[in-house]
């Protein structure tokens, strides 16, 4: 087994705590999914949020899905100009046999646009 990280980004329509930990359950669960991640497979997790989003933690998201034993931090998106707004993005590192190349990343509503290249591979 190696270390791998599995990127991720969603966008939320507003800055309102029910939506963050929406946005965030949603993207931890297609990450997981779409690389056949278990729970105990989960080293860390480190979130970063724009500027504009500050009504909640998405680690608490997480906890809700009952990852109550990963480590996970916070962030703030760095705020440059022009930037996406209210975004959420996630690292998350993980123990599996797939080679980097066969990770499969996550980018979800609006944060589609940052990497346009995978994320046709999102089913909504």
């Amino acid at each position: 087994m190696k270390m791998r990280g599995i990127r991720g980004a969603i966008t939320v329509d507003a800055d309102e705590p029910q939506a963050i930990l929406d946005a965030t359950k949603r993207l931890l669960t297609e990450m997981t999914k779409r690389n056949g991640v278990e729970l105990d497979d989960i080293a860390s997790v480190l979130f970063s949020m724009t500027p504009d989003l500050h009504a909640a933690f998405p680690a608490l998201g997480a906890r809700e899905m009952g990852w109550v034993y990963v480590p996970m931090l916070h962030f703030t998106e760095i705020d440059v100009p022009g930037a996406m707004p209210r975004c959420i993005r996630v690292l998350m590192h993980v123990e599996t046999a797939r080679s980097q190349a066969a990770i499969e990343h996550a980018y979800l509503e609006g944060a589609r646009e940052l990497r346009p290249d995978i994320a046709d591979k999102d089913p909504a």
